[in-house]
């Protein structure tokens, strides 16, 4: 025997609201309609589902079972109705984000955070990587974005770039560290202190292969490697070492008073920091108010940086080129 699930939600639906009438209203049927699939039921068990002459309607022990089979049907109508309003509206979903780590560790966890106190339905799974290895992830749909540095090379035309803040890094010290004291520094200056290498394959070992460059020497002492940003900062906050780093993510920690910016210029990245994603054939509600909760509080955060950039009195270095100084 195949009962049609059809019917067995207009029968709960009837048991729910007392009435054949009611029933139908609240499915959007005619009383009618469902007065007639009420009546193949019964045909189709054999059995009355109602017990005969009772106002208001009651049912018999049978159908009250196949009423709380119906309920279970009709509860998961509804559920999927809902679903389809959360996703549609982006009130609820899944966001896969990827970006390079020490930007989503110092910067864009946060972000994560402040727009999960209003989005508190949406998943967000943050995961890591560089650029490469980013447009991969998002080729093969393993990633619904990527926050990333990205210099002047095109993308391909099935990705989409959207800027929210110019690249801008920082010589960057300890608190309280020896160099902070100078007005001038010296490349001597530069090599007497060990450095911070930055994460293989970060944007960071191109800017500082540049600095090297720029001063005329083939390497710097390092002296410390591969680590995390916060064991990066513990070690710079705890020894005379230096290491260039995104001028975001020194802010990041401006009030833990670990970590201070030397005030000299260095040769600065043609690179902006942006969102990329795939153009699709499918939207995501969710993934695009994620969006633009990151170019809002990137639209404030560029304009505190500013402020904070102003605020420095930046000195003289080694780092300009000779018609410059």
């Amino acid at each position: 025997m195949k009962i049609d699930e059809r019917h067995l939600v207009q029968l709960a639906a009837v048991a729910e609201t007392g009435g054949v009438t009611e029933g139908a209203a609240m499915l959007g049927m005619t009383q009618p309609a469902v007065s007639r699939t009420l009546s193949m039921l019964e045909r189709r068990v054999g059995e009355p589902l109602f017990t005969p002459g009772k106002r208001p309607l009651q049912l018999t022990p049978l159908g009250q079972q196949l009423a709380i089979q119906g309920r279970s049907i009709l509860a998961a109508s509804r559920k999927a109705v809902e679903i389809v309003r959360s996703f549609q509206s982006g009130t609820a979903g899944r966001i896969k984000v990827g970006g390079v780590p020490f930007f989503m560790d110092a910067v864009i966890s946060q972000m994560i955070a402040t727009f999960q106190l209003r989005e508190r339905d949406i998943l967000v799974e943050q995961s890591y990587g560089n650029l490469p290895d980013l447009l991969t992830e998002l080729d093969s749909s393993q990633i619904d974005m990527a926050i990333t540095p990205i210099g002047s090379a095109d993308l391909k035309s099935d990705f989409e770039f959207q800027s929210i803040l110019p690249g801008r890094n920082v010589l960057t010290c300890a608190v309280g560290h020896p160099l902070l004291r100078k007005r001038r520094l010296s490349i001597e200056d530069i090599m007497t202190y060990p450095w911070v290498a930055p994460l293989p394959g970060s944007p960071l070992v191109l800017d500082l292969h540049n600095i090297l460059i720029t001063l005329g020497i083939s390497e710097l002492q390092v002296r410390y490697s591969g680590g995390s940003l916060l064991s990066v900062v513990n070690y710079i906050a705890s020894t005379d070492a230096l290491a260039i780093l995104p001028h975001s993510v020194v802010f990041s920690f401006k009030g833990e008073n670990k970590i201070s910016i030397v005030p000299v210029d260095i040769p600065q990245p043609e690179r902006t920091l942006g969102i990329i994603t795939k153009r699709k054939t499918y939207p995501n509600p969710a993934c695009r108010k994620f969006q633009d909760h990151i170019v809002r509080e990137f639209t404030d955060l560029k304009k505190v940086i500013e402020r904070h950039e102003r605020s420095i009195v930046w000195g003289e270095g080694p780092f300009l080129p000779e018609r410059d100084r």
